[in-house]
């Protein structure tokens, strides 16, 4: 029997060449301010995305109590393959992928899961071939014959500090909910699956909610909550 690593590398496909990009005021922040004394010497984390939304978000939420954060976040878009497995796995090697194609700089990568009971956890990491291909509405129709609409979104990080001989480490955050006919706010534009995803204890939409109180509930927040927590550990020995 493989192991879960074999059975990512079995379905990866060629990585192809990257570009670089550092957030600007454009996307809210291009750093998480640090101590004015130590600004010259913190390290930089580069998150592999080219998602501006996502890249806001994660902007967002790491900004949110920057005072003793002793790191800078910078973005770089890097072309990783779409990968099957477990969501833990998965993320680990893309992690993997991204730290080769920088040449072990620090290195954070995330994946995103939306998980339905009543299909034991599926769409989960191929939530975003579901969605591209269905739309809100064909969501929606995969749970037409279950009585269980119950879901939960699940955001995974991994971080590499790009040493030889060491292993990505992974930090999870997920938010259980509902699966619901899409809803968002008039005045706001949809991102992703947010509109069909009614988080547990709300009766409004990730789409519907204002930024604040999504980014303090989310998966991602959970998710990052972690990372933060590490890497001020790790930056502050």
């Amino acid at each position: 029997m493989t192991s879960p690593r074999s059975q990512v590398l079995l379905s990866t496909c060629f990585v192809s060449s990257f570009t670089s990009k550092v957030l600007t005021p454009k996307y809210l922040s291009s750093t998480i301010p640090c101590p004015s004394s130590a600004r010259m010497s913190v390290p930089a984390v580069t998150f592999v995305t080219g998602n501006k939304n996502k890249l806001r978000e994660v902007s967002q939420i790491l900004n949110a109590d920057s005072s003793q954060t002793p790191f800078t976040i910078t973005s770089q878009k890097v072309d990783l393959p779409e990968l099957q497995g477990d969501p833990d796995d998965i993320v680990r090697e893309k992690c993997r992928i991204a730290v080769g194609e920088r040449s072990r700089a620090l290195t954070l990568v995330e994946d995103t899961c939306l998980c339905f009971n009543a299909l034991k956890g599926l769409p989960g990491p191929y939530i975003k071939w579901f969605w591209d291909r269905l739309g809100h509405d064909g969501l929606n129709q995969m749970l037409a014959g279950f009585d269980d609409k119950s879901a939960y979104a699940l955001c995974t990080f991994a971080y590499s500090s790009g040493k030889a001989g060491t292993e990505p480490i992974v930090f999870s955050g997920a938010t259980e909910g509902k699966i619901v006919p899409p809803r968002h706010s008039p005045n706001g534009k949809a991102f992703g699956w947010d509109p069909i995803f009614e988080p547990a204890g709300f009766d409004q939409t990730f789409a519907e909610m204002d930024k604040e109180t999504k980014n303090s509930i989310s998966h991602r927040f959970k998710a990052l909550a972690k990372v933060r927590e590490h890497l001020t550990k790790e930056f502050s020995d």
